[in-house]
């Protein structure tokens, strides 16, 4: 059985989590301090991360991120002029940055960012 996430799976590189936005800080539970290329998806509750050789993928959740910010650095690396989304959010009382390189293209990767706020939105203002 193929579930709604499976057909739209896409290619992505993680580039790592940073604590409080400082480019040594790294994060290191949870799977996320092994950067690298894998495939990603979203739907309204999280945005789900797998690498490639790694069974599980990780998981931010959209109710625990605060902000989405795109940039070209994060975690001490170059995206070689690409957007790198970095998405802001609180896990164990600290702030981290989660960086990804969800789209070679820049309208691609705007729009990616787009749907990404809307669903943060929705999880901020809760059930209706």
């Amino acid at each position: 059985m193929v579930d709604a996430e499976e057909t739209t799976r896409r290619k992505g590189h993680y580039f790592g989590t940073e604590i409080n936005e400082k480019w040594w800080k790294r994060y290191r539970k949870d799977k996320m301090f092994a950067r690298g290329t894998g495939e990603y998806w979203y739907d309204t509750d999280a945005l789900f991360f797998r690498r490639y050789l790694t069974d599980d993928p990780m998981i931010i959740r959209f109710g625990d991120v605060k902000e989405i910010k795109t940039g070209k650095w994060h975690a001490g690396q170059w995206a070689g002029g690409r957007q790198i989304i970095k998405m802001i959010w609180r896990k164990e009382g600290l702030t981290l940055s989660s960086g990804f390189l969800l789209s070679r293209s820049r309208s691609e990767t705007e729009r990616i960012k787009r749907e990404l706020t809307d669903n943060i939105n929705k999880a901020a203002s809760g059930p209706m």
